[in-house]
């Protein structure tokens, strides 16, 4: 991947980067073009997820989304019920393709997904935001109704720290900072416009998101981005502001296997077999005061679910 030509780089974010504040639910509702699904990956959530879903119900209700479906990790806080009694519907990600054993993390549960919603634009949205509001689908899917150029849209948001007491406006996003944006500067320098990369709230076309295979776990976002970027090209991807987002922040030593996970994500698109022959991938080992602290990073990736559906005969 070349780097871009700044006048290309900056032109593309002109162009391509949307304000969440541009659109209007009644107005997506009558041009609405296609079929929509949303789905929510949950784990332990019981905190965020009434008002994510308060926020999205409503536009269920009024047809700007045709099916909302919470993907649950077996949460024991109460996280199912919260949905049930919103009447959302609520699938259990360890029970979808059951032969394929226990899901192994969020991109296994959002591949999963995929076989179980039939949505022609395919909304991902995490459940663990603060400060969610309607403006955040609105905002994803408003570019991909006006412009069928758009294959996939990528929420971008001022993100501030928080941990415990402590709040700090400008420190949110580490992982971003400090893996994500340099190895995307080094090795997919055209996705330098982006302003975050690894959100998580995404809309895409479904014939995409089935094109591209999945990490099963932390690597998801990022590879998903790196993936569209080569099927259809830089101009068929934005951004849309949503304004501020806020999250559980995690303490800084729980982040290093998200950071491994990312960068494995996209070296083993941009390297050669040689080094990846060489790389031992999954092993992660924390050093400590007392000695040491080994741990397993999920690595694996779900193939493209078209290719499965091309052997099987089913529809594509």
């Amino acid at each position: 991947m070349g780097a871009p030509d700044d006048l290309v780089l900056r032109s593309w974010i002109e162009r391509r980067t949307y304000s969440a504040d541009s659109y209007e639910v009644g107005a997506l509702v009558d041009k609405k073009p296609a079929s929509v699904s949303v789905i929510l990956p949950s784990h332990t959530v019981a905190p965020t997820l009434g008002r994510v879903l308060d926020a999205l119900v409503p536009l269920y209700r009024v047809g700007l989304v045709d099916e909302l479906v919470v993907v649950d990790a077996d949460s024991e806080d109460g996280t199912a019920q919260i949905a049930r009694e919103r009447d959302v519907t609520v699938v259990q990600r360890n029970e979808i393709m059951p032969e394929l054993g226990p899901s192994k993390g969020k991109g296994d549960g959002l591949w999963r997904a995929l076989s179980v919603t039939s949505g022609d634009i395919v909304v991902l949205m995490d459940t663990d935001t603060q400060n969610f509001g309607a403006h955040f689908l609105v905002g994803l899917l408003g570019p991909l109704f006006e412009d069928p150029s758009l294959q996939l849209v990528k929420g971008a948001f001022h993100r501030p720290l928080s941990l415990g007491d402590l709040k700090v406006e400008t420190e949110g996003g580490r992982v971003t900072e400090l893996v994500a944006r340099p190895l995307i500067n080094l090795f997919a320098p055209q996705l330098a416009g982006f302003r975050q990369p690894l959100a998580g709230e995404v809309a895409a076309r479904r014939e995409l998101l089935e094109a591209i295979p999945f990490p099963v776990a932390y690597g998801v976002d990022i590879a998903i981005l790196i993936d569209a970027l080569n099927a259809a090209g830089l101009d068929s991807l934005a951004q849309v502001d949503l304004g501020t987002r806020e999250d559980r922040n995690k303490p800084l030593r729980e982040l290093s296997a998200m950071a491994y996970a990312v960068a494995y994500a996209v070296i083993s698109r941009v390297a050669d077999d040689s080094l990846l022959e060489w790389i031992d991938p999954g092993r992660l080992v924390l050093a400590r005061p007392d000695g040491m602290e080994q741990r397993h990073v999920e690595l694996e990736e779900r193939p493209p679910l078209a290719s499965l559906r091309s052997a099987t005969g089913e529809r594509t």
